[in-house]
């Protein structure tokens, strides 16, 4: 799927209906005690032991004392369950077999209306819909915000970011798993979103000292460090050693920092002098 498209829920015979949805946000291969972590019950599970009993039961294997396998996690937002009679039965093609989802084009004539009518449900609103158009494209989608594609919630963000940098700090390679942290390059209160280019990986310390900026990333990638480090705490050292460096970033073009984010860090936050 591609995110910002809405996403949603069937139950499984007898009842075999759609009973609300969401908007995808992403996907990322955790480890069951990542995934706890980050999520608790919201993992479909009342312990971590449940869960780890739940997986067990669909790979058909039990799963050891001493294992943490990595399971695929979906992310979705914007949840919404619809009341007892506000449920829609499956589209019509939809097999009694299918157990892993299926995928349809919104823009086709034979599902659009169907479609229509439960994303009108979903979002709560008559707009009309133009579902000719792509779901995926940058920006907010028909004015409504929950279809903004790159917004995540905020513990996926923290997954999606986890996993786009290997679990390591993007400046000082740590690799460290509870000292490494979701950095926001642009905060919240400031105008930004969870969105995985809005992220960096950092060590705590490092996220610090980047959030009341020391530290910063060009917009080429390349990490700035100020003097005032030096200057205020006769330190950083470490940190002086690598300006200038590339720092570490995800494979994927698409999940780098906005560039636009990194100025804007570097104009309002950095301490240049």
């Amino acid at each position: 799927m591609t995110i910002g498209e809405p996403f949603f829920f069937k139950a499984h015979h007898p009842l075999n209906r759609v009973i609300g949805g969401g908007f995808f946000s992403g996907f990322e291969r955790l480890r069951i005690s990542e995934a706890w972590e980050l999520f608790g019950e919201a993992n479909g599970a009342a312990t971590v032991a449940d869960m780890r009993n739940s997986v067990g039961r669909y790979r058909k294997q039990a799963i050891g004392s001493d294992e943490d396998p990595f399971i695929g996690c979906i992310f979705i937002r914007d949840v919404n369950f619809f009341g007892d009679t506000s449920t829609v039965g499956p589209p019509r093609d939809f097999a009694p077999n299918v157990v892993q989802g299926k995928t349809y084009d919104l823009a086709d004539v034979q599902t659009r209306d169907y479609f229509e009518l439960l994303i009108h449900r979903l979002i709560g609103t008559t707009v009309d819909l133009d579902l000719s158009q792509p779901w995926h494209r940058p920006g907010p989608v028909y004015g409504d915000p929950r279809l903004a594609p790159q917004r995540l919630g905020q513990q996926a963000f923290k997954a999606v970011v986890l996993g786009a940098y290997g679990r390591r700090c993007a400046i000082t390679g740590n690799k460290v798993q509870p000292v490494l942290q979701a950095a926001h390059i642009r905060p919240l209160p400031k105008g930004g979103e969870h969105r995985l280019d809005n992220g960096l990986l950092l060590k705590s310390d490092v996220h610090i000292l980047f959030d009341r900026g020391y530290l910063g990333v060009d917009p080429r990638y390349r990490l700035v460090v100020s003097p005032r480090l030096r200057s205020e705490f006769g330190n950083g050292d470490q940190f002086y050693a690598k300006a200038g460096e590339l720092i570490t970033l995800p494979e994927q073009r698409r999940d780098r920092p906005n560039p636009e984010f990194l100025e804007w860090h570097l104009d309002t936050v950095f301490k240049a002098a």
